[in-house]
């Protein structure tokens, strides 16, 4: 950081993100590069490795100290390695690089290079942050729904996996099935994923032609992912049965299917998909959601919707909710009952924003959540980082 990068760097449209001299300023800016799967040039990488193989051999012939020498760098270490390496990183800069990661995978698709061996790693540093820090995660992956200038697809992704994680040991899964489901989770879109980021941005109802993209996209998902080495047949299952339901309604075959890794699935898809944003809706409120969920199609309660609503509660951090008080906030951590949050105060009760954000426990009546708000109705920007670094 703060040193001039030696290369341009690009995101995957061919836009220019940082010229060649000019420097990264803040962790900020580094994150915000990352969520847009900064790339270089395959002829820059490789003159950049020539550079670093040269500058060993110089330093080895020259006899310089061994300390010196492990110091010198390569540049063949992806994102996701760094983090793993980097002590000090904090969970917004994590997931930032997970989401470059995956959405570079996703958009490549089947031109992605070790396409399983880099999704295994998303999987397994994602499924680590989830058991070491869930809040935070909810509360970077719900804030990065609203935000259009990175990959949705990516973040549907993950934030569908990692609703998976957190439901799955309370639905009494083993580690293959959670292992299963996490990686499905992460690629059920897979054969959709540029149509799904234009989707989500666009203000108008879908084409005949995108209609028949979502209604195909199980199976295209799964025809990709057989042709970037997937076996595993579980995983295949899921993604290729995520939208088929137990009347034998669904897409795109009309198969009956019931299993309980099937079901968890397919609710964290559709809570996502309705609590993010779109051109063409408004987001809906996460406890409307979680209500629907909890009482599953038949309107009588659902025993697996009543574990992921316990899991996720009804206000999960990242959302938004009008206090008892008349103050308006975002959600920072669950509480320990679903409708009991801490939440971060930012708008006083005169309609104002509070200079800091103060935290409020909803279990005291005084501060209790009075509403679900959708994300435009507050009109303060949110730093995640400084939320995190509070508690």
């Amino acid at each position: 950081m703060h040193e001039p990068v030696p290369v341009n760097i690009w995101d995957a449209k061919g836009v220019l993100l940082l010229r060649k001299g000019e420097t990264i300023t803040s962790e900020q800016h580094r994150g915000v590069l990352l969520l847009h799967a900064p790339v270089v040039l395959a002829s820059d990488w490789q003159a950049l490795n020539y550079g670093y193989t040269a500058s060993l051999d110089r330093m080895v012939r020259d006899n310089q100290a061994l300390n010196r020498i492990a110091g010198l760098r390569a540049l063949s270490a992806s994102p996701a390695e760094v983090a793993a390496r980097d002590a000090g990183v904090s969970v917004p800069e994590a997931w930032a690089e997970l989401h470059a990661t995956l959405a570079a995978l996703l958009h490549q698709g089947a031109s992605a290079h070790q396409f399983l061996e880099r999704v295994l790693r998303v999987q397994s540093q994602g499924e680590q942050l989830w058991h070491d820090q869930a809040d935070n995660s909810l509360l970077v992956l719900v804030q990065l729904l609203f935000d259009t200038r990175v990959s949705y697809s990516a973040t549907h992704a993950l934030l569908a996996a990692g609703l998976c994680a957190l439901v799955a040991p309370l639905a009494g899964l083993d580690e293959k099935q959670r292992r299963a489901l996490v990686l499905a989770a992460l690629t059920m879109n897979l054969g959709m994923t540029r149509e799904h980021d234009e989707m989500a941005r666009q203000p108008g109802p879908l084409s005949s032609a995108q209609r028949k993209v979502v209604r195909e996209h199980p199976q295209q998902s799964v025809a990709l992912l057989r042709q970037l080495g997937v076996l595993d047949a579980e995983w295949i299952r899921l993604v290729a049965q995520h939208h088929e339901k137990p009347d034998g309604t669904g897409y795109p075959k009309g198969e009956r299917v019931d299993r309980i890794t099937h079901r968890l699935l397919q609710m964290a898809d559709v809570y996502v998909a309705c609590i993010s944003p779109r051109k063409s809706r408004g987001a809906l409120l996460s406890q409307q959601v979680a209500r629907e969920l909890y009482m599953g199609g038949h309107r009588a309660p659902d025993q697996l919707g009543a574990l992921f609503v316990k899991s996720v509660g009804f206000y999960p951090p990242g959302s938004y909710v009008r206090l008892a008080s008349g103050e308006l906030g975002v959600v920072v951590r669950r509480g320990e009952k679903a409708n009991e949050p801490r939440v971060a105060a930012l708008v006083g009760r005169q309609g104002l924003p509070l200079g800091e954000p103060v935290l409020r426990d909803t279990a005291d009546p005084t501060w209790a959540v009075a509403a679900s708000l959708p994300p435009g109705e507050v009109k303060v920007i949110v730093n995640v980082d400084r939320l995190i670094a509070r508690g």
